[in-house]
Formats: C-alpha cells, sequence, structure tokens
C-alpha cells in the first residue's frame, strides 16, 4: 500500500472518529480533555508542586518539566519539517492560529511520556490516573478534530520514546543540577 493510500485512508478512519460540536455534552468533555493536555497547563501546575514541595515531589515536578519542555522542542523541530496541515475545521482556532501543524500530535507525545515517566517516578496512584487520562486526551485530539489518528499514533510512539530517554537521564540531570532538584 503506498503512502498516498494510507494517508487517504488515515483522513477517512479519522472522520469516522470526529464528533460534531453541536453534540454538546460530549464534545465539551471531548474539548476539555483535548485541552488538559496542553504544555502550558502542565507545566503551570508543576511548577506550583515544585515551588510547594520538597523531596520525591519536588524531584518528580522538575523531571517532569524537564520532560515536556524537551519533548515540546523535538515535536515543534519535526512539526516544522514535516509540514503537515491540520484537518479542516472551526473548533480550536487557538491552535489552528498558533500551530498550524499536525504531525505529530504533541499531545499525545506529552501524554504517552508522563505515563512512562508516572510509572518510572511513582508513586503508583498518580501513574494509574496518569496511564487512564492519556489514552483520553489523545483521542479528544482526533475526536475534536484537531488532529489525524495517524498524528496521535506517532505522538504516542514518540512520547513512549521521550518518557523512557528521560527515566535513563534522569540521575544525570539531577547529578548536573542539583540546585532545580534539591531546596
Amino acid at each position: 500500500m503506498s503512502i498516498k493510500a494510507l494517508l487517504e485512508k488515515d483522513v477517512v478512519w479519522s472522520q469516522r472518529l470526529r464528533l460534531d460540536p453541536s453534540a454538546r455534552g460530549i464534545f465539551r468533555l471531548a474539548a476539555f480533555l483535548a485541552h488538559s493536555g496542553d504544555s502550558w497547563f502542565w507545566l503551570a501546575a508543576l511548577g506550583i508542586v515544585w515551588l510547594f514541595t520538597q523531596g520525591e515531589w519536588h524531584v518528580r515536578s522538575a523531571l517532569l518539566a524537564a520532560g515536556i519542555v524537551g519533548l515540546a522542542a523535538v515535536v515543534f523541530a519535526i512539526k516544522f519539517t514535516v509540514r503537515r496541515r491540520r484537518p479542516p475545521g472551526e473548533w480550536g482556532a487557538i491552535y489552528r492560529n498558533t500551530d498550524p501543524h499536525s504531525f505529530p500530535s504533541g499531545h499525545a507525545a506529552r501524554a504517552a511520556m508522563l505515563v512512562v515517566m508516572a510509572i518510572g517516578l511513582g508513586p503508583a496512584w498518580f501513574a494509574f490516573l496518569v496511564g487512564l487520562w492519556a489514552p483520553l486526551v489523545s483521542l479528544a485530539r482526533v475526536i475534536t478534530g484537531l488532529h489525524y489518528l495517524s498524528d496521535v499514533l506517532a505522538g504516542l510512539a514518540l512520547g513512549l520514546l521521550a518518557g523512557g530517554f528521560m527515566l535513563l537521564i534522569a540521575p544525570l540531570l539531577i547529578q548536573f543540577f542539583p540546585f532545580i532538584f534539591y531546596n
């Protein structure tokens, strides 16, 4: 099967998953989930945790934030190399205006990375909650029409790799930047 044929199927499958915004209740839930993966939201929340905690949560929040920032740089580099336009639509103007490219999904990548890091860093309840949330935010990006299914699948794969990489380099980050990780 050619790449063109795969991309055509991707458009069809993505369209089948897409919700009509007139389905108010379920669309609002999907929109909330789609926004819940925003990097600024996570960075703000992790910044608050970092400021007001000590010990494990202080270290954990700094590592998660570092992962988010590093992954964002990688995602944007890929997006501006591939330059795949987002699916046509009206909803999500902030994403469409500030980041018109859809491949890969940064939200899906971030969600997958956070799951891997949460499993590796703990505690188990945090990993469980992030593990429940990640597929929902990823699917919400498709059903609200901001991404194609392949954007999300590529983002999930990238996020899994990034999460593993962050766990691998975490001891080095802590060693070389102790002023960030210990208060």
